[in-house]
C-alpha cells in the first residue's frame, strides 16, 4: 500500500506541462495553483490580463488532488441554518448558486476539453440512524415548500438495493444533480487550459513575504521576486499565517483521509453501487466513497480533525469501517492511503473579498471540486473588470486570533463531534 495519493500515482503531474521562471511583473500574481486559483487565473488572462500561479510545491499539489472527485450539491453549512442566518431569500441564492458551480464545472470541462472522467450520475445520502431517514424526509419537504427544489427522492430502507450493495444504512436520498471526475486529471487539465492563455505557471515558488510600494505588491519567492498590480491568495486549508495572519484566523486547516482499493472486478463494481452514485453518510464524522473511473473503491472520512494522523493507522480504520458497509470488500487489497486539507471557516460558508487590499478565496469545507472552481471564476472575473460579484462577498467573515493555534483546541471540538454521533 502506497502512502501518497491514487490519483497522482495514476496521473502523475505532465512532464510537458508549460511551466516558467517567476516572471518580473504581472496584473495578478495567484498564490496557490488549486481550482481557485486556477479558475482565476484562466478567467483573468481570458479577458487579456497577464497572471502569475505561484506554487509552494507542484501544480496542483494540494487538495485538488487529493481529494474524493466528488460534486454534490448545497454548501457545508446546512440550508435551514442559512435561511435562519440570512434570510430566505438569500439563502435561495446562495442555494442557486451552489447549483451552478456544477453546471460551471461541465462547462469548463467541455469547453477546455478535459480528459478527468466527468460523469453526472447523482448522489446517494445515506441514514445512519432510523431517526436521519425522517430529517431526509423533512429536508425533502423544506426544498419544496420552500426553495421549489424537486430533484431529490427519498429510498427506503427496502429500496436501497437498487442503489447500494449494503444493508448498513437505514434509507436515503438521493439527487440526480452531482456529478464524479478524477480531481488530478482535471486539476492538470486547468493548468494546460491556463497556460494556452499565457499563464505562467511557477513551482517552487512559495511566497515568503509580500510588501505594498508605489501602488504594486512585491511577493518574494525562493525563486526571485515578482510584482503585481493585484494579489489573490488561494491557499484554502494551506493559507499559512506567516504571509497573511488576519486571512488565516478566518479558516482552519482540517485533515480528511482516504484509502482506494485495487481495480474490481465489473460484477463486484455493479453490485456495490449499481448507478455509480456518489455516497456520503449522514454522521458529523461522516463516510464519502464511490467507485472511482477505473473501477476502484475510493472510501474517505475521519473520527479526527487532525491533519497529521499516520497514514498507515488511518488506513485501519477507514479500512475496518469500509467492511461494514461492504462485507464484500474483504480480501481486497488496498493500494493507497493519503491525505489533504480542507479549510473549514467558523460559519462552515466560503469566504471571499479583500484583507489589506489582497484577494482572497476559501473555505470550501468538502465541498471545493465546484465551489472552489465556480468562485475562483466570479473572482478572476471581478478582477479583470467584468460584470461579475460572489455572493458570500457581503456576508460576515468570522475571524479569530487564536485561529493559528487549532493544533490545541482541534482535539476538543473533535470529541465534541464524537459526543454527537454517539448521541445523534
Amino acid at each position: 500500500m502506497k502512502l501518497t495519493p491514487l490519483w497522482t500515482d495514476l496521473t502523475p503531474r505532465p512532464a510537458d506541462l508549460p511551466l516558467h521562471d517567476p516572471p518580473e511583473q504581472v496584473d495578478l500574481a495567484v498564490i496557490g495553483s488549486g481550482y481557485t486559483g486556477l479558475h482565476a487565473a484562466r478567467a483573468v488572462a481570458m479577458h487579456g490580463g497577464s497572471v502569475a500561479v505561484l506554487e509552494r510545491e507542484h501544480i496542483g499539489y494540494g487538495a485538488s488532488s487529493r481529494n474524493g472527485g466528488m460534486l454534490t450539491t448545497g454548501l457545508k453549512a446546512p440550508i435551514r441554518t442559512i435561511a435562519k442566518r440570512y434570510g430566505l431569500e438569500r439563502a435561495r441564492g446562495f442555494w442557486q448558486w451552489a447549483l451552478d458551480s456544477i453546471d460551471h464545472v461541465e462547462r469548463v470541462i467541455r469547453a477546455e476539453g478535459i480528459e478527468c472522467g466527468w460523469t453526472r450520475p447523482g448522489h446517494l445520502c445515506l441514514a445512519h440512524k432510523p431517526a436521519h431517514f425522517e430529517r431526509f424526509r423533512s429536508h425533502q419537504q423544506y426544498l419544496h415548500d420552500a426553495f421549489g427544489y424537486d430533484r431529490p427522492v427519498l429510498v427506503g430502507r427496502g429500496e436501497l438495493k437498487a442503489e447500494i450493495g449494503t444493508d448498513a444504512y437505514y434509507g436515503g436520498i438521493a439527487d440526480d444533480t452531482s456529478g464524479g471526475l478524477d480531481p488530478a486529471r482535471y486539476v492538470f487539465g486547468l493548468a494546460r487550459a491556463a497556460a494556452r492563455r499565457g499563464v505562467c505557471l511557477v513551482e517552487n515558488a512559495g511566497v515568503t513575504r509580500i510588501r505594498r510600494a508605489n501602488g504594486a505588491y512585491r511577493l518574494s519567492t525562493p525563486r526571485g521576486e515578482v510584482r503585481a498590480r493585484e494579489v489573490l491568495l488561494a491557499a484554502n486549508g494551506y493559507t499559512t499565517p506567516d504571509i497573511a495572519p488576519k486571512a488565516r484566523s478566518g479558516v482552519m486547516p482540517v485533515g480528511s483521509y482516504i484509502i482506494s482499493t485495487e481495480p474490481l472486478p465489473g460484477a463486484l463494481q455493479e453490485e456495490l453501487s449499481p448507478k455509480g452514485r456518489m455516497f456520503y453518510d449522514s454522521k458529523h464524522y461522516l463516510n464519502y466513497f464511490r467507485l472511482s473511473p477505473d473501477g476502484r473503491m475510493v472510501f474517505g472520512g475521519r473520527n479526527n480533525l487532525s491533519t497529521t494522523l499516520d497514514l498507515a493507522e488511518s488506513a485501519r480504520r477507514l479500512h475496518a469501517r469500509m467492511l461494514e458497509i461492504y462485507p464484500q470488500l474483504a480480501g481486497v487489497p488496498l493500494t493507497h492511503s493519503w491525505t489533504g486539507k480542507l479549510g473549514v471557516t467558523y460559519d462552515l460558508m466560503p469566504h471571499v473579498g479583500r484583507e489589506r487590499g489582497m484577494w482572497f478565496a476559501y473555505g470550501y469545507g468538502g465541498h471545493g471540486v465546484s465551489i472552489a472552481s465556480y468562485l475562483g471564476y466570479q473572482v478572476g472575473q471581478m478582477l479583470a473588470g467584468a460584470p461579475n460579484e460572489a455572493p458570500f462577498m457581503d456576508i460576515p467573515h468570522p475571524r479569530f486570533f487564536f485561529t493559528r493555534w487549532d493544533r490545541f483546541y482541534l482535539p476538543f471540538v473533535a470529541q465534541y463531534y464524537r459526543v454527537l454521533d454517539a448521541i445523534g
